[in-house]
């Protein structure tokens, strides 16, 4: 395999699970030094062991997106480390609590803006700095198919994946001079420990779920990663703005 990001840095929020975790193993594999982020430190360290076992470099930071001084914190310490900043996969999120609009607490709203939307929006405000003084870089979002469409039951997760549409969207035409693209990734259902707790592994509701990808299945963490990859690498530069549905075909239908 070619590694197209040798001698380039790449930070991934909500790295020790799921997509992010696959996102960082597949930036490693291509030759990026990658920075772990995630509110929870993964005892087993994982996602660390699978890069360094391929060969790669990475290290963890432990981050709390929904926090200015923690995420100031992670970025200084990447180019403190590595030197640079070239990529950013912006993807830590939650899903919250399910209610209806009227029976959604304020604690459950403030919590999933906080680290969806608030979150991605801190992570910009210090990772693009960086990328400026280089005069180039490239940043995914993670938003969801929830960004394009509505879903009952899910009011502060739809608000906060909507918002990060519309803030990709902005921070895009504000940098799309300066050599830095930013773009967002709409994952539909992904086959992951956030899809787990939402159907409580109950088989008929998977189904449930299964039913509604037009392709009949979920997506795996890996499909969306080499999204991600596509998006920051040169094949994608003129690609910058853009929220792209990895769903299977969901927002088609």
């Amino acid at each position: 395999m070619e590694k197209i990001f040798n001698n380039k840095v790449a930070i991934v929020t909500g790295g020790s699970f799921g997509i992010g975790r696959a996102a960082a193993i597949a930036f490693a594999s291509l030759g990026a030094r990658v920075v772990v982020a995630d509110s929870i430190q993964d005892e087993e360290q994982t996602t660390l062991k699978q890069i360094k076992e391929a060969g790669g470099q990475a290290i963890f930071k432990k981050c709390d997106v929904s926090k200015s001084a923690e995420v100031k914190a992670m970025v200084d310490k990447t180019v403190a480390t590595y030197g640079r900043l070239d990529f950013a996969f912006n993807n830590a999120g939650i899903e919250g609590a399910l209610a209806t609009t009227q029976e959604c607490t304020e604690d459950n709203w403030d919590k999933t803006i906080g680290v969806n939307l608030k979150g991605i929006w801190l992570c910009m405000k210090y990772e693009i700095p960086y990328m400026l003084q280089q005069g180039k870089g490239a940043i995914v979002n993670c938003a969801s198919v929830a960004g394009l469409i509505g879903f009952p039951g899910l009011p502060a997760y739809v608000v906060s994946k909507h918002g990060v549409v519309g803030l990709t969207k902005t921070a895009a035409l504000e940098n799309a001079k300066q050599g830095i693209r930013i773009n967002a990734v709409c994952p539909g259902v992904i086959h992951t420990a956030m899809i787990d707790r939402i159907t409580g592994m109950n088989k008929e509701v998977e189904k449930q779920y299964v039913t509604m990808e037009p392709v009949g299945r979920m997506g795996k963490p890996e499909e969306v990663a080499e999204a991600v990859i596509w998006l920051c690498s040169d094949a994608a530069s003129f690609v910058t703005g853009h929220s792209m549905p990895v769903d299977g075909g969901w927002i088609a239908g």
